[in-house]
């Protein structure tokens, strides 16, 4: 890109972000790098409206790294329930336990120290330091790869290497050094997430718009290029809710893989092994229920969960003696991480339940 072209695009985006940006997030307010960090881990995968409530809730909890790196993943977890994509609420925790250990719980301010925390890439790297603390760095999330790509006119999906190559030395040629570039990568972000929506960008009122060659063409729905579609696998689990009184058992999965670290019902592949595991187990059956099936869609496949309700008698030991699985009370949800199947499960069940 050109330099008069570059200066031209950082002069355009920031007058505009005086007027429309948005100044009075919840992470904008007396900022740090823990409060940005947080909000960008948070926004990675997130709408920011919904993004909001987590954020208060979560720096209510831990207002600070070492709030966070002495709580426990449960804790953590719990607080993330809902938000989804669940690897980073484990790498916040496990993050903020190497800045309490390495960083004496102060979070680091060198771009390569903070780019080896887990979970961090470079642009959200690029983000803690150029928002928090004004440090010259250029970002490249999924609302400024869209601006990009429909400047610039370049072709091709985003995740594709050589795409995301050219994107990033878009990026570094406008991004303003000194004082400006804490605007203007917030500018981007805003301009991506308001105006250059993904579908109906409102171009009559971008800023960009003389120069924006996609917006010029009339084919700014060519860009950002899409990855190349596939009919997502469809996978089974059926799932065995244990009742036993008021009270159900809930199982904790590993640490890693999916919903990992989280509390659900006890899984099977099979129909046939959840009757297995009912027979083995010896379990006093007082009433079951086959509840319905319904479908949980993941990034690369969907899963079909079907949930069968049994009521036992009594507690057997070989079930009570499972390290990773605890009785909780049905009236409460527990304060543990839930995946987002299993919370709709324990609502239903305490919908079940009879009133005094």
């Amino acid at each position: 890109m050109q330099k008069d072209i570059a200066n031209w695009f950082s002069e355009q985006l920031l007058s505009w972000y005086q007027l429309h940006g948005r100044k009075t997030l919840p992470w904008q307010i007396n900022k740090s790098p823990y409060k940005t960090w947080l909000s960008e881990v948070m926004l990675q995968q997130t709408q920011v409206a919904t993004a909001i409530p987590y954020f208060e809730k979560f720096t209510r909890r831990f207002p600070d790294v070492t709030s966070l790196a002495a709580a426990s993943q449960d804790e953590v977890l719990h607080l993330w329930t809902g938000l989804g994509y669940y690897a980073r609420a484990r790498n916040l925790h496990k993050a903020a336990q190497i800045i309490a250990a390495e960083h004496n719980g102060k979070f680091p301010v060198e771009f390569e120290q903070v780019l080896a925390l887990p979970g961090i890439g470079r642009s959200t790297a690029g983000a803690i330091l150029s928002l928090a603390l004004g440090q010259h760095y250029p970002i490249l999330d999924g609302n400024c790869k869209r601006v990009l790509s429909r400047f610039a006119a370049i072709a091709g999906w985003p995740g594709n290497k050589k795409v995301e190559q050219q994107l990033w030395q878009l990026a570094e040629q406008v991004t303003p050094a000194g004082p400006d570039v804490t605007a203007f990568n917030q500018a981007m972000m805003d301009l991506g997430a308001t105006l250059c929506s993904r579908s109906k960008p409102r171009c009559a009122e971008c800023p960009l718009k003389l120069n924006c060659r996609a917006a010029l063409a009339g084919d700014q729905s060519l860009y950002p290029g899409k990855k190349s579609t596939k009919t997502l696998p469809e996978k089974h689990s059926y799932w065995l809710m244990l009742q036993h009184q008021q009270q159900v058992l809930l199982q904790q999965r590993p640490a890693s893989g999916l919903w990992g670290g989280l509390y659900g019902f006890i899984e099977f592949s099979s129909e046939q092994l959840r009757t297995d595991y009912i027979a083995l187990n010896q379990l006093q059956v007082s009433s079951s229920l086959d509840m319905p099936a319904f479908r949980h869609t993941f990034s690369h496949f969907h899963l079909w969960i079907t949930p069968q309700l049994v009521q036992i008698k009594t507690l057997p030991d070989s079930v009570q003696e499972q390290s990773n699985a605890q009785w909780f009370t049905i009236a409460q949800l527990p304060q543990v991480g839930l995946s987002a199947p299993a919370k709709i499960l324990l609502q239903q069940l305490q919908a079940l339940q009879p009133t005094e």
